[in-house]
């Protein structure tokens, strides 16, 4: 990070943006804004202009390359009427078609850069914007004959600027790598745009702040879209900004056997891992948990990857919990996540608004595999999981989490092993007895307070869930195969 911000900062209109901007960007500085094509630098800089021109400032969008009614159509395109941007379109000399404006004699370069950079400042001096866009760079760099010159004429831009107290954004699409460093040591600040492409699905942006000279910025990627009404961006979060305070008490799930096993309960501010092999019960249990908050009026969501709703909700209600009941009420929520069309920042940032501002205290993520298989190739997913679970935690809700293991019976794996973020792990495990296959539980993991080290039997009903007595009398259950205990501890058959 860098040093506290010594002058005003100014709304970018995007409000992401400036949540990562730290309160904005200073004012009267020059900042390059970079990025390919189809990043979003335009839409960017005119949200930068609109936001200007609806609080009545003065504000200029210059554009080298596009033409002015491509820029309104953009505009119309994201609802924003042309009264809302002041758009100056400019064309260089050397873009004219007309036989009189192509020099023989002198070097184009030697006419074309100077005549546009004096074309620029006049109209600046005529309009005198607070704000000032200027798309793209990529043109004024084709017209000089060397990278001296156009450094040169960059930082007379700079020092013209500097003297009317001007916030500018230089837009360049990066078409000349070997001028970027050139440019950025100029620049007061540079942000840069990225695709990540992504080999099924809608490709992921991110948004970096490579420099913001003497202010503070939050440093790293941050993910972001495109979307009718401007660009979105969701800042990567960091769970200590966001303490809580909240009371220390125990989310039930109403089968009093279960609860037990946690000692009375789940605690709030805790997270619960739910592991085992497919078909064991997990999103039962985990629905039993958001079930019984939402009918105790506290809200609960659940976030499925694996299955659609219409499925869940009606296996939810085979067991006896009504669950569109709740929906209709609003203290339960189901949310089916697809994520070919989402990146990990937007889906963090979905459970992150939803806490805060829909006050929800039990969080279902259903399931771990969906959300690490769906994205690959996302870097740190584990980093980001750490840090979403950290802020659920500060704030009072109890998250579950279900991780679906390879495997039926006996030795068992799963691709990644995340128990160490959890608070509780929870294992379920099919195991056969009498001819038939059945289902066990267990906490084998608990943080804060005692809780049972038993298994118990439970099964699946059309009135319930039920949790039976602890399994005295068998041994190896987790393999799959036990053997049952006589009185005097020999296998059954034994002398």
């Amino acid at each position: 990070m860098a040093v506290a911000p010594t002058c005003a900062r100014i709304d970018t209109g995007i409000s992401g943006f400036d949540d990562i901007l730290s309160g904005g960007l200073p004012a009267g500085q020059m900042y390059l804004i970079e990025g390919t094509p189809g990043t979003g630098k335009t839409t960017l800089a005119m949200q930068f202009i609109r936001a200007a021109i609806l609080k009545g400032e003065s504000a200029l969008y210059i554009t080298l390359s596009e033409s002015k009614r491509e820029l309104e159509a953009t505009a119309l395109s994201h609802g924003w009427s042309a009264d809302q941007l002041s758009i100056a379109e400019f064309v260089p000399d050397e873009a004219s078609i007309s036989p009189e404006q192509q020099y023989t004699v002198f070097h184009p370069s030697e006419l074309e850069l100077a005549s546009t950079i004096q074309k620029l400042t006049h109209l600046i001096e005529e309009r005198k914007p607070a704000r000032l866009v200027i798309d793209s760079l990529s043109e004024l760099r084709l017209l000089a004959s060397d990278t001296m010159r156009y450094r040169r004429q960059v930082l007379a831009l700079k020092q013209f600027f500097a003297d009317r107290d001007t916030t500018v954004l230089l837009l360049d699409d990066r078409s000349a790598e070997g001028s970027d460093m050139q440019l950025q040591s100029i620049a007061h600040g540079v942000i840069r745009l990225a695709q990540v492409q992504r080999s099924y699905g809608v490709t992921r942006r991110q948004i970096e702040i490579i420099k913001l000279r003497g202010s503070s910025f939050r440093e790293g990627f941050h993910d972001y879209v495109i979307q009718t009404g401007g660009i979105r961006i969701f800042p990567r979060l960091i769970a200590n900004e966001h303490a809580g305070v909240f009371e220390n008490k125990r989310v039930e799930s109403g089968v009093a056997s279960l609860d037990a096993m946690f000692g009375g309960g789940i605690n709030r501010g805790s997270s619960t891992l739910l592991v085992g092999p497919t078909g064991c019960g997990k999103s039962s249990i985990a629905i039993l948990y958001a079930y019984a908050a939402a009918k105790r009026g506290d809200r609960a969501i659940v976030y499925s990857f694996d299955e659609v709703l219409r499925t869940a909700q009606e296996r939810a209600e085979a067991l006896g919990l009504p669950v569109r009941d709740e929906i209709a009420k609003g203290t339960l929520a189901m949310s089916q996540i697809d994520p070919a069309e989402l990146s990990p920042g937007e889906f963090i940032w979905q459970i992150r608004a939803d806490v805060q501002e829909k006050d929800t205290r039990v969080v279902v993520i259903d399931s771990l595999n969906g959300f690490l298989n769906a994205m690959p190739g996302e870097r740190d997913l584990v980093l980001q999981l750490h840090e979403l679970i950290a802020f659920l935690n500060q704030q009072g809700v109890a998250t579950i989490i279900i991780l679906t293991q390879h495997g039926l019976v006996g030795s068992m794996h799963a691709e990644i092993d995340v128990s160490y973020l959890a608070d509780n792990v929870v294992l379920l495990r099919f195991f056969e007895a009498e001819g038939e296959m059945r289902r066990v539980i267990s906490v084998v993991k608990q943080r804060s307070g005692s809780h049972e080290l038993n298994l118990r039997e439970f099964h699946l009903r059309d009135i319930g869930i039920d949790v039976g007595d602890p399994l005295t009398n068998l041994r190896g259950i987790l393999t799959g195969v036990p053997e049952i205990i006589t009185e005097n501890g020999n296998r059954k058959g034994e002398a």
